[in-house]
């Protein structure tokens, strides 16, 4: 038998374990949905502090709509 350790990883050749918060490849796991996450907070912020007006479209119809609503009515309904 050898005194010496055998590491059977990639680039290292002792038996100290790192810790997890200095494994590149676990950043690399944690950080794409860690940062889509803080993204979607953001969004959220933005979309509360500055929300979209609401349109009222008036309850009767404008003369100049009607041969625009003519023609969808016409181009929904079915063939007899």
């Amino acid at each position: 038998m050898s005194s010496k350790s055998t590491d059977t990883r990639a680039g290292g050749s002792s038996d100290v374990a790192t810790p997890w918060w200095r494994e590149p490849f676990m950043w690399m796991v944690v950080g794409g949905p860690l940062t889509v996450v803080v993204a979607g907070f953001a969004t959220l912020a933005i979309a509360i502090a500055y929300p979209d007006p609401v349109i009222v479209a008036p309850a009767t119809g404008n003369a100049a709509d009607q041969p625009a609503v003519q023609a969808r009515n016409h181009a929904a309904s079915p063939k007899p």
